[in-house]
C-alpha cells in the first residue's frame, strides 16, 4: 500500500482555490467581463429597472440562495486542518493503516462546537462541546465524532429528539438561546434519571472550558478495533491536550459573552496564526472481549465511563492543528461527519446510541447539503481514490465514463471487487439473534452509581462550582413541581449536594436517597489532576499602560513573558501611543473600552 504523503489533503484542497480576484477582471458565473455593478440596467436614469440586466438577476439570486440550513444541534463551530501520527504500530489490535506507521501523518480536519445554540449564539456558553476529527486515511475517511464528556445524556437513540427537544429553546417564545436553564430540560431530566449522569458533567466546569486547545475529547460510545486476524477489542477514545485542561469560572464565562462573543472560536484561529499550534493525545482503553461483563455495568450504556483506575489509558498518537481554514463556509460549515465514516479496523458495537447515530449523521447531510454528492466537497473529499457506481443527483461534479452498475462486462467489470487482502473493509462477525421486542436491557438500569462517582471525585471548590451551577439553573425554572423532582433526583447522588441546591433554590429538603451505591472515586475527573505543566505559553497577559509608565520595567516585562511564549498586550485609556518614562512613545495594542479583564489570563500593572 502506498504510504500517504503528509501534505496531500492540503495538495487537493489547494486544486479547489478560487481563482485569484487580483489576477483578472469581474465576472459573472458564466465568465462574462462585467464593466459596472454599482447600478441596475434601467429605462432611464429614474426608470424602472430592466429584467434584461442578466448581472443584475444573477447576482441577487445567487445572494438569495447563499445560505443552507444550520446544523440543529452544534450549529456554532470553529475548524482547523492538520496532522496524526501514532507513536508505533497498533497491529495487535487494529488493522486500521492510519495507526500502524509512527512516519506516516494522516491529514486531519477537527470541527470544535457548542450543542444547543444557534451558529449566531455565544462561544462560551454552559454546555457540551462537540469535538469532532475527520482523518483523511489512505482507506478512506474515517469520523471520530464525540464531545468533551465522556458519556451522554441518553441511552437509546429513540430518545434524542425528545432531548433536543427539551434543551432546545422553548417553541412558543423561542428562548433561551445557547442555554439550558429553562423548564423544558428540567423537566425532561427530572423524569428520564438516565441523564443525571451527564447533567453531573454539564454543571461542572467542564461546560464552560477556558479554550478549544485546553479541552478534553472523548468517542464516548464503546467502538470495536479489529486486529488482521478478525479478532475484536473493545475500545474507547480519549483526547488528552497538552496544554492540560483548563475552564473558565462562571463570572468570567458571563462576561466573555458581551464583551468578546466569539472568545474560543478567536483563540484557536489566533494561537495556530501566530504558530502555536494546538496539539492533543489520542489515547484508548482497551477492553478484552471476553471482558465484557467485567463491569458493574454494561459497556454498551453511553450514559457510563470505564474509570481509568480500572482500564488505564494508553496513549497511541498525537494531533497537530496547524492550519486554519480558508473559508468558513466552504470548510468548516460545509464539513460533513458522520460516526458510520469508519475504515478497516474499525467497527461498531450494538450500543443503541451509537447505532441510532449511524442512521441519523447521513440523514441530516442530505437535507443541510442538498443532496447525496456532499461528499465531492472539498472538505468532505477523501484523499483515497473513490470508484463507484454512484450517479448524478445535485451537484454531481464528477463526469464518469463507462458503465454504472455491476456486475458489468461491457466495462471490462470495472470498478472490479476489492480481493481477499484485508485491504476491503469487512463487518467484524459476531451471532445476532433474539426475539424483536422494544425494552432496555436491565444491565442499563443503573442511574445513579456513576454521578455519585463523579461527585465523589470532585475537589471542594469544584463541588461549589456544582452547587452553584445547578442553583442558577433550577433557578431559572418556574415550575415549582420541576424543581422538586430535580432535586429528589440528585438525593439519589448525594444527600448533600441535594440539600444545598435545594437552599438555594428555596424549597424544602428532600428526602433521603436510599444509599445504593459504593462511595467511589475517580481522580482523573478532578480537574485539579488536570492541569499539565500550567505553562504560560499562549496565555495572554494585559499590560496596563499610561502616559509616565516606568520604560525599562514595562520592556523587561514584555521581553520576559514573551521568552516564555505568552501572550502580551499593552492597554490604555485610549488607541495610539503612550509616553514612558524615558521619553519614548510605546504603542498601545488596544483601548481599555473595547476589553475586559476576563478576556485575559493575567494583568500586569507596571510601575511609574
Amino acid at each position: 500500500m502506498a504510504q500517504q504523503q503528509p501534505d496531500r489533503k492540503e495538495r487537493q484542497r489547494e486544486e479547489h482555490l478560487a481563482p485569484d480576484p487580483a489576477e483578472g477582471p469581474l465576472t459573472t458565473d458564466q465568465g462574462v467581463a462585467v464593466d459596472h455593478t454599482d447600478d441596475s440596467l434601467t429605462a432611464g436614469e429614474r426608470g424602472p429597472t430592466l429584467m434584461e440586466d442578466f448581472h443584475f438577476r444573477e447576482k441577487l439570486t445567487h445572494f438569495d440562495h447563499e445560505r443552507i440550513p444550520e446544523r440543529v444541534v452544534h450549529a456554532r463551530g470553529a475548524g482547523a486542518y492538520g496532522y496524526f501520527e501514532p507513536y508505533e504500530s497498533c497491529a495487535e489490535f487494529t488493522k486500521a493503516a492510519f495507526l500502524q506507521d509512527p512516519s506516516v501523518r494522516t491529514p486531519v480536519f477537527v470541527r470544535f462546537s457548542t450543542v444547543q445554540g444557534p451558529r449566531g449564539s455565544a462561544d462560551t456558553v454552559r454546555d457540551v462541546r462537540g469535538f469532532a476529527t475527520k482523518f483523511y486515511t489512505s482507506e478512506g475517511n474515517y469520523d471520530l465524532v464525540g464531545n468533551n464528556m465522556p458519556v451522554f445524556f441518553i441511552q437509546d437513540g429513540i430518545k434524542f429528539p425528545d432531548f433536543v427537544h427539551a434543551v432546545k429553546p422553548e417553541p412558543h417564545n423561542d428562548i433561551p438561546t445557547g442555554a439550558s436553564a429553562h423548564d423544558t430540560l428540567w423537566d425532561f431530566v427530572s423524569l428520564q434519571p438516565e441523564t443525571l449522569h451527564m447533567m453531573m458533567w454539564l454543571m461542572s466546569d467542564r461546560a464552560i472550558p477556558r479554550s478549544y486547545r485546553m479541552m478534553q475529547g472523548f468517542g464516548v460510545h464503546t467502538f470495536r478495533f479489529v486486529d488482521a486476524r478478525g479478532k475484536g477489542t473493545f475500545v474507547k477514545f480519549h483526547w488528552k491536550p497538552k496544554l492540560g485542561v483548563h475552564s473558565m469560572v462562571w463570572d468570567e464565562a458571563q462576561e466573555c459573552q458581551g464583551r468578546d462573543p466569539d472568545f474560543n472560536r478567536r483563540d484557536l484561529w489566533d494561537a495556530i496564526e501566530a504558530g502555536e499550534y494546538p496539539e492533543w493525545e489520542l489515547g484508548v482503553q482497551l477492553v478484552p472481549e471476553e471482558d465484557e461483563f467485567n463491569f458493574d455495568f454494561d459497556l454498551l450504556d453511553a450514559t457510563k465511563l470505564i474509570p481509568e483506575e480500572q482500564v488505564p489509558v494508553r496513549p497511541i498518537g498525537r494531533m497537530v492543528l496547524d492550519r486554519n481554514p480558508h473559508n468558513f463556509f466552504a470548510e468548516t460549515e460545509q464539513v460533513a461527519f458522520h460516526t458510520a465514516n469508519v475504515v478497516p479496523g474499525i467497527d461498531f458495537t450494538n450500543d443503541p446510541l451509537l447505532q441510532a447515530r449511524n442512521f441519523s449523521y447521513l440523514d441530516t447531510q442530505l437535507i443541510r447539503l442538498g443532496g447525496p454528492n456532499f461528499a465531492h466537497l472539498p472538505v468532505n473529499r477523501p484523499v483515497a481514490p473513490v470508484r463507484n457506481n454512484q450517479r448524478d443527483g445535485y451537484h454531481q461534479t464528477e463526469i464518469h465514463r463507462g458503465t454504472n452498475y455491476s456486475p458489468n462486462s461491457l466495462g471490462g467489470g470495472c470498478p472490479a471487487i476489492a480481493g481477499a487482502d484485508g485491504y476491503a473493509y469487512t463487518h467484524y462477525a459476531e451471532r445476532v439473534d433474539g426475539d424483536k421486542i422494544r425494552k432496555r436491557s436491565p444491565s442499563f438500569k443503573d442511574f445513579y452509581s456513576q454521578p455519585a462517582m463523579f461527585w465523589n471525585s470532585m475537589s471542594d471548590w469544584e463541588r461549589k462550582h456544582i452547587v452553584d451551577a445547578f442553583r442558577f439553573e433550577l433557578g431559572k425554572v418556574g415550575t415549582v413541581q420541576v424543581r422538586e423532582r430535580t432535586v429528589n433526583e440528585l438525593a439519589h447522588i448525594d444527600y448533600g449536594l441535594a440539600t444545598a441546591v435545594a437552599e438555594g433554590i428555596g424549597i424544602a429538603n428532600p428526602a433521603p436517597g436510599p444509599d445504593n451505591h459504593k462511595p467511589v472515586a475517580s481522580p482523573a475527573l478532578s480537574l485539579d489532576n488536570l492541569g499539565g505543566d500550567h505553562s504560560i505559553r499562549t496565555r495572554t497577559v494585559a499590560v496596563l499602560v499610561t502616559d509616565g509608565v516606568d520604560a525599562e520595567q514595562l520592556s523587561q516585562a514584555q521581553q520576559a513573558l514573551s521568552a516564555e511564549g505568552a501572550v502580551v498586550e499593552a492597554l490604555a485609556a485610549h488607541d495610539g501611543k503612550v509616553r514612558g518614562s524615558d521619553g519614548n512613545g510605546y504603542a498601545v495594542d488596544r483601548a481599555l473600552p473595547t476589553v475586559a479583564s476576563v478576556l485575559y489570563d493575567a494583568v500586569l500593572l507596571p510601575g511609574g
